[in-house]
């Protein structure tokens, strides 16, 4: 078969390949967005990424229209590391660092039902794997750690653990990953907005009726700003040098790319002084380090350069809506590349054991979010909890959804607590540093060690939970 670069030398042929996956999957994911709002998959939480993606399933060379090679589809396998870290690297430059100062007391449930929720996650995994999925299937016991990975993680965790998935012996780890996010993605719009339902007849909102589902993913689309909309310029005093808005604009991105690539150096930085302590410490240690990604070690960057840039009064170069037009833009082409190399064949010979970590996954966040909420929040425990439920079983947009549905006013405090949880938690769960060191302990010290660790921890929490409720 002739390919479209026969006639570039040989030299010139892997960058000719690299700017045509590129320009493959930008195309995606722009063909994704077209499609994804003629069908209004926004209105109903579903990324449009997950569409581009599913196109790319059919150009894959295991497609019904195999129009991409090999060489594009090897390459779209390595992106989601580096557009993971990159997420990370925008995630705290785009909002001011909150002052913590008394926040611990009001933040407290809603940090430790989080962590119940994330662990729990662990713990039920774990419990699958050993009673069910090792003795009946002899699954690896890597795959406990799978349920935290995509429903808390979400596509990117997912797609970017594929790798450590691959050198701890778990085949096909990150498509079984990413088949589960989307299923709890998914399941945390239609199951979530069940809830609300149930919530509305038994008297648990706070603030009165629930709206329908469809009008609170309108009102949520309708809120979210529009990416073209370009403020005029102001008018100059005679004698000042006008700078045009388009070069302007040119001038904010750059400015804000460069300062998302320091908080990346500064990860890869920080992770190479990680690797020379432990090639010198050896051990455990040195294991873990030489497995972990650079990703969640650019987040600690990202904290630093805002940091910097707000004690030297400096904050005013970034960007907020550009930061997060990055991290937006990174996850879309990162969860389109991960979709479109999917291994349809192994998610086919692997529904069962996916099912049963999903089902038991599913049920376990509902059991918290009905059972532990009312008992470990405050009196606006249900709004507080339905947030909770839709990130930690799909994506934070779900959360959000879901809350609009139970809350349509905005008058719990549910959207505040929840968001400083994120910046507090983000570092560690849900992709950070404990989502990728589970499957390095499980392997390491073993499953049944890790399901006892993930147990107290589990109980601890719960006990703080209800101690401090009943305070």
């Amino acid at each position: 078969m002739i390919t479209p670069f026969a006639s570039i030398p040989a030299w010139a042929a892997p960058a000719a390949t690299l700017l045509l996956a590129l320009t493959a999957l930008t195309l995606l994911v722009l063909v994704g967005r077209v499609l994804g709002g003629i069908l209004g998959l926004k209105q109903w939480g579903i990324p449009e990424a997950l569409l581009a993606g599913s196109l790319g399933l059919l150009l894959a060379p295991a497609g019904l229209l195999p129009l991409l090679g090999e060489p594009v589809m090897a390459i779209w396998d390595q992106l989601p590391l580096p557009l993971l870290t990159l997420v990370f690297a925008s995630l705290l430059l785009s909002k001011p660092l909150p002052k913590l100062g008394g926040l611990w007391r009001p933040l407290s449930a809603q940090v430790l039902l989080a962590l119940t929720l994330a662990f729990g996650q662990f713990l039920v995994g774990g419990l699958v794997v050993l009673l069910v999925l090792q003795p009946w299937l002899g699954m690896s016991p890597v795959l406990a750690v799978l349920i935290e990975v995509a429903y808390e993680g979400g596509h990117g965790s997912a797609a970017a653990m594929g790798p450590t998935y691959e050198r701890l012996g778990l085949e096909g780890g990150q498509a079984l990953g990413l088949a589960m996010a989307t299923v709890g993605l998914l399941a945390s719009t239609v199951v979530g907005g069940l809830v609300v339902v149930l919530a509305r007849g038994r008297g648990w909102l706070s603030y009165g009726g629930a709206i329908p589902l469809q009008e609170a993913m309108e009102t949520v689309v309708a809120a979210t700003p529009p990416l073209e909309a370009i403020p005029s310029d102001p008018p100059l005093e005679e004698g000042t040098l006008e700078i045009p808005t388009r070069w302007r604009q040119v001038a904010d991105w750059a400015v804000n790319l460069a300062l998302a690539g320091v908080a990346v150096l500064i990860g890869c930085g920080l992770l190479e002084a990680l690797r020379w302590v432990a090639d010198r410490s050896g051990g455990g240690f040195a294991l873990v380090i030489d497995t972990l990604p650079v990703f969640p070690l650019a987040l600690v960057g990202s904290l630093l350069v805002r940091l910097a840039l707000e004690k030297s009064g400096q904050a005013r170069w970034v960007s907020t809506p550009i930061q997060g037009q990055v991290g937006t833009i990174s996850a879309d082409l990162l969860i389109t590349a991960a979709t479109a190399c999917l291994d349809l064949g192994l998610l086919a010979a692997d529904w069962l054991p996916l099912t049963v970590l999903a089902v038991a996954g599913l049920l376990w966040n509902l059991a918290v979010v009905l059972l532990l909420g009312p008992r470990i929040l405050p009196p606006d425990w249900f709004e507080r909890a339905i947030l909770e439920f839709g990130q930690a079983t799909g994506v934070a947009a779900s959360g959000l959804l879901l809350l609009r549905m139970a809350d349509p006013d905005d008058r719990s405090e549910a959207t505040t607590a929840f968001s400083i949880k994120q910046l507090l938690l983000q570092p560690l769960l849900a992709g950070g540093v404990i989502t990728v060191v589970a499957p390095l302990v499980v392997d390491g010290w073993g499953l049944p060690a890790w399901t006892g660790l993930c147990l107290a921890l589990v109980l601890l929490w719960i006990g703080l939970g209800l101690w401090l409720g009943r305070r």
